[in-house]
């Protein structure tokens, strides 16, 4: 699964966007320099997730959309096709 799948399926399973849970992670004080693991605990406990997605968007909340280079375009299952994430809402992605 690639990174933005991920992302969307959040979004599938909560019907937040991922620019919406970084707006709610600074409402609960979480921002760049907060540890995954607060993070994490408030994900699963109030949304659900699991660790993987949960991870995911610890990743969008203290680093922001870029990803490393490492696995885009590689053509594996876990290629995305670049190393900008999409925040703002699978249906408005305009690389769908």
């Amino acid at each position: 699964m690639t990174f933005q799948a991920y992302l969307d399926n959040i979004e599938t399973k909560t019907g937040i966007t991922p620019r919406q849970f970084i707006e709610l992670a600074h409402e609960q004080g979480f921002d760049e320099t907060t540890k995954s693991a607060p993070i994490v605990a408030w994900l699963k406990a109030d949304y659900g997730l699991g660790q993987g997605h949960a991870m995911a968007l610890v990743h969008v909340i203290t680093k922001g959309p870029q990803i490393s280079d490492k696995h885009v375009g590689t053509g594996t299952a876990h290629s995305d096709p670049s190393n900008l994430l999409w925040l703002d809402g699978a249906a408005t992605n305009p690389n769908r």
